[in-house]
């Protein structure tokens, strides 16, 4: 048994929704790479910094989003099923890692 509540959405992302996240993933990707080239041709120290800070900024408005879907479906479903209390404690766990 997984160690989660659902092992899958509640509501299943919809194609825009997909396309949506997967060209934001695929852009930090790029920037990711972007990094790697960076440091294999010794770019300067700040250069490198400010993309890492970009990309940090990138990844932390993907967990928002993913946040934001989870609560509005997610939570809600739980919430009114009477597990409200177990799903807010999963997530309030996962939401204490992003300020690590």
């Amino acid at each position: 048994m997984s160690e989660h509540l659902h092992e899958f959405a509640i509501e299943p992302r919809n194609s825009e929704e997909k396309m949506k996240m997967m060209n934001r993933l695929k852009r930090i990707e790029g920037q990711v790479r972007g990094i790697q080239k960076m440091v294999d041709e010794d770019r300067y120290c700040i250069d490198i910094l400010v993309q890492i800070s970009a990309i940090q900024s990138a990844l932390k408005n993907v967990g928002y989003s993913v946040t934001e879907r989870h609560m509005k479906h997610c939570v809600t479903d739980a919430v009114e099923k009477g597990g409200g209390s177990e799903s807010i404690d999963e997530l309030m766990s996962v939401l204490k890692q992003f300020s690590k």
